[in-house]
């Protein structure tokens, strides 16, 4: 059974006008489902209901099931086009999936004891995410929520990759099925930033006293200065 339901209505006009319409005087939402070697269905979902539904995180990492005209079809969420503005959602896609062949999801990561953290809690720092989900491959029936990032025990300086993350038996994530250089990074612990611009003007004062004796050292020194931080 699937987690969300979507009620949808089979929609044969098309074109951006047709989809100005049914926003602006409906109250609907433009939609299209696709996929499993069908073809592709234009529909049509109530806005309101839609919206409410994404307030749920969950529903982005879940199976949902489709109901068009008193048949339903399992399909996730593959995209949603926003309103580059306000943000609201103007255009959904569905992906049709069959629970015997494995999809490629993009799921949350939830950070968990990041008070605790041993570099923020012990030594003052601060933790920096470079990631906020990441890209599995699995059956729909192992299909997380979400995966958890535990902080608990990251030190100062220390940097939490891909890998370090548990996955759910019969889930992998597709970056490291492409090899050890995938092997990304998603969060780290570092010092705060006011401390970090003191830690930069004193090593600038310590340059610039070296390039006035040698032009080449301070150089150097530029090139491998920190840059490790986006």
């Amino acid at each position: 059974m699937a987690d969300f339901i979507v009620v949808a209505e089979a929609r044969a006009d098309a074109g951006k006008g047709a989809s100005r319409r049914l926003r602006r005087l409906e109250g609907k939402l433009p939609a299209v489902i696709y996929g499993a070697n069908k073809p592709a269905q234009s529909l049509t979902l109530i806005r309101k209901d839609f919206e409410h539904m994404l307030e749920n995180e969950a529903c982005f990492s879940s199976i949902l099931e489709v109901q068009v005209g008193g048949e339903s079809e399992n399909a996730i969420i593959k995209d949603i086009q926003r309103h580059p503005a306000k943000g609201f959602p103007m255009h959904a896609d569905f992906l049709r999936i069959r629970m015997d062949q494995a999809i490629k999801v993009n799921v949350p990561l939830h950070f968990i004891n990041e008070e605790q953290c041993a570099g923020v809690k012990l030594e003052g720092g601060m933790i920096q995410k470079q990631a906020t989900d990441i890209e599995i491959q699995c059956l729909p029936k192992d299909l997380p929520e979400y995966l958890e990032v535990d902080m608990l025990e990251v030190e100062m300086g220390q940097i939490v990759h891909l890998s370090d993350i548990t996955l759910p038996e019969g889930v992998t994530s597709t970056a490291l099925e492409q090899g050890e250089e995938y092997d990304l990074t998603i969060a780290s612990v570092v010092a705060p930033r006011a401390a970090k611009e003191v830690e930069d003007v004193e090593a600038d004062g310590e340059t610039g006293g070296e390039a006035e004796g040698d032009g080449v050292e301070a150089a150097s020194s530029d090139d491998t200065g920190d840059g490790s931080e986006d």
